[in-house]
């Protein structure tokens, strides 16, 4: 028996890089699998069901259950049409995996509202949609004990701050803080949500300049797939314990990462007076990010 024999998850962005090898680890290990995926080009454009219907069938083949979703997920309506899907086919949802994504890669000063839009959309506005609508079904269930799954995805665009995606980086961000919100809301309903920080050789990274790019030079390390096994431990029954995380994965390396905390602080007796505040910042806050001390 595998080790999610008996699960049924959703995998979004399932039809290509990390989310198939998500999806093929998964149906590997024994979960029935819902893959999601509109098809689309990496802008977003050009719907296309093959995708997703690739992966299904080569899971099918091998003896797996899966089927395919073609679902925008950044759609209210069909991100909901997508859980019922899950349920109708398999009979229940046990783990959700929000891979989805789109580029429209722009310095700032350079980014239309339309390109700022068309991530959010996706990336966060999608995570949001799936998760509220697996939310939903799994609060219907009155079950505390019932190892429920979200696994949002975010990215070192977001928590290293890369600089030509803005519109990226906000919505990885953004999804991080939903990820936080939902640890605190939802483990009364048996469900427990963490984020991936994914690491590998994609066709998103593809696409960023040389000069932004990490090194690529090991391709069988960055393989999407590399990426999948710790996907799968926390989709497991086994990661009841991790809660509220995010998650670095990809390479041979899995990794923690830290909340935030306060580093140093200063306090005032009363309402601060201007001056003091200036010269309080600069001898106490100033050295806790390393930088010198004014003479």
């Amino acid at each position: 028996m595998g080790r999610l024999e008996g699960r049924v998850a959703i995998v979004t962005g399932g039809g290509r890089g990390i989310g198939a090898g998500i999806a093929r680890l998964f149906a590997a290990e024994g979960a029935s699998v819902v893959v999601n995926d509109l098809g689309v080009a990496l802008d977003g454009s050009a719907p296309d069901s093959a995708p997703a219907r690739e992966v299904t069938d080569a899971i099918n083949v091998l003896g797996g259950r899966a089927v395919a979703n073609n679902a925008d997920i950044a759609d209210h309506e069909a991100a909901a049409g997508l859980v019922r899907h899950a349920v109708d086919e398999f009979g229940k949802l046990d783990v959700l995996v929000n891979a989805a994504g789109i580029l429209r890669d722009r310095m700032v000063f350079n980014m239309t509202p339309d390109e700022w839009d068309a991530v959010i959309r996706v990336h966060l506005r999608g995570t949001f949609n799936t998760t509220k609508h697996a939310a939903a079904y799994w609060r219907e269930q009155q079950n505390p004990n019932g190892s429920y799954r979200l696994i949002n995805f975010t990215s070192v665009s977001g928590l290293h701050g890369s600089p030509g995606q803005p519109n990226y980086a906000a919505a990885k961000m953004g999804i991080v803080g939903l990820t936080y919100s939902c640890a605190n809301a939802l483990t009364r309903y048996g469900v427990t949500s963490n984020a991936i920080s994914p690491l590998a050789s994609t066709r998103m990274t593809a696409s960023i300049p040389d000069d932004r790019r990490r090194s690529t030079s090991d391709v069988d390390e960055r393989a999407p797939e590399n990426v999948a096994p710790m996907v799968a431990y926390v989709a497991s029954d086994k990661s009841g314990w991790l809660n509220g995380q995010v998650i670095g994965a990809g390479g041979y390396r899995v990794s923690l990462y830290n909340r935030p905390k306060v580093l140093h602080y200063v306090d005032s007796e009363g309402p601060w007076d201007v001056e003091r505040l200036f010269a309080s910042v600069e001898r106490y806050l100033r050295p806790a990010l390393g930088q010198p001390t004014p003479a």
